[in-house]
């Protein structure tokens, strides 16, 4: 009898990852077909179900998982660093300094309200610099889903690179300032930050100028090029976890920079296919299992309390530059409320600092339990319903 309880968990703990990506597809086909929820917040639950069950073999610690959820968010992020036009900024430059202005006011105000409730500095900086991003897998999956196009819609996604970008930068500072605190040398907080920062970008921006050109030489096809940039991005990915730089901030730099180099992917290749939907599956059940409830349910009230403050800046920024930036405040109140998604890139950007030796990044994460439960399940949702209230979607029935 023993024998076979041990085989049971052994075959059970081997069949996790797929049984789970099964349940989680058929789950999000059925939501989205029955009641219009989005694929990925049914994505989300089948994970932590998972979480809370303690289903063997996909809340246990897997050799790779990290390294391919983040390919996986990798892809995403040069999908949106595409559909980047550097050239709207300077005809419309007011949603460069919205962009801007808004990341900044975000992290001062949540670092301001993370204050009521007795957090060490180091993690109200953290908090504050996380909740600057807005999560570019959600964002993009909803507008991809929904086949949103507008101006509403172009900027948000245009102010998820900026957000990104931004949290980025303010979570090396804060980690070069935690590691000048701890250890008193400048020159290892300013190589941990500035190099990771600056290598990043500039690999990045390196693999956006060679692959066109080699695209061009050899007169791909439309699926080959999908091909191409998948292959790239799996290369800087695995470049950036040999190098210790951050391979999201090098996937998005590769993206905008090939999108100037005018190589152009179809509205067909959004996603990278199929491929690029089992990714995405797997990104939100892994990031959704990684949650442990006991920290949700302490850090439950903390959550909400700093996703409404994290929410009333974005909103409050994007209705009060709406007319400078041209258009309505209500389009622009739907813009901040679009942004509302995090949890996948700030988990494994959180990740990524505590494989570089950041200590306090584990207890980060369980204090950001509960508000990054509330983001997962419900941000893509609000995404969708914002979008769709711009009146930009264009889904029809098949």
């Amino acid at each position: 009898m023993p024998l076979v309880t041990t085989n049971f968990a052994f075959l059970l703990q081997a069949i996790a990852w797929p049984l789970a990506l099964l349940i989680a597809w058929f789950l999000g086909e059925w939501l989205l077909e029955r009641w219009n929820i989005p694929r990925v917040t049914s994505y989300v639950a089948v994970g932590l179900v998972g979480s809370l069950i303690n289903l063997p073999g996909l809340t246990t610690d897997i050799t790779g998982l990290p390294f391919l959820a983040n390919v996986a968010l990798a892809l995403v992020l040069f999908e949106l660093g595409y559909r980047i036009n550097l050239r709207w900024f300077r005809h419309n430059p007011w949603v460069l300094v919205l962009g801007v202005v808004e990341s900044l006011v975000t992290f001062g105000f949540v670092y301001w309200v993370s204050g009521w409730f007795s957090l060490p500095i180091e993690h109200r900086l953290i908090i504050a610099a996380l909740s600057i991003s807005a999560s570019p897998a959600g964002v993009l999956r909803v507008a991809n889903e929904l086949r949103s196009t507008g101006q509403a819609t172009e900027r948000v996604l245009h102010l998820c690179a900026i957000n990104c970008l931004f949290s980025v930068l303010a979570l090396k500072i804060v980690v070069g300032y935690w590691t000048l605190s701890t250890s008193g040398d400048l020159v290892l907080a300013a190589f941990g930050s500035v190099h990771v920062v600056g290598t990043s970008i500039a690999v990045g921006a390196l693999l956006g100028v060679v692959v066109p050109w080699l695209l061009r030489l050899r007169n791909t096809h439309e699926r080959g090029v999908t091909v191409v940039f998948a292959l790239a991005v799996l290369l800087l990915t695995t470049a950036a976890y040999g190098l210790m730089l951050s391979p999201l901030l090098a996937a998005l730099t590769f993206g905008i920079v090939a999108r100037e180099r005018r190589v152009h992917l179809t509205s067909a290749q959004r996603d990278f296919g199929t491929a690029g939907d089992l990714l995405s599956a797997f990104l939100f059940v892994y990031i959704a299992s990684l949650l442990t409830w006991v920290d949700v349910r302490t850090t439950f009230v903390l959550g909400a309390v700093l996703i409404l403050a994290r929410t009333f800046t974005k909103v409050l920024c994007n209705v009060a530059a709406a007319r400078l930036s041209g258009i309505s405040e209500r389009k622009g109140a739907l813009t901040g409320l679009a942004l509302t998604p995090m949890s996948a890139f700030a988990i494994l950007l959180i990740e990524q600092t505590r494989l570089m030796g950041f200590d306090p990044a584990v207890q980060v994460l369980a204090t950001m339990a509960g508000m990054m439960l509330l983001q997962e399940l419900l941000g893509p949702i609000v995404t969708q319903r914002s979008l769709m209230a711009a009146r930009e979607t264009h889904v029809t029935r098949e």
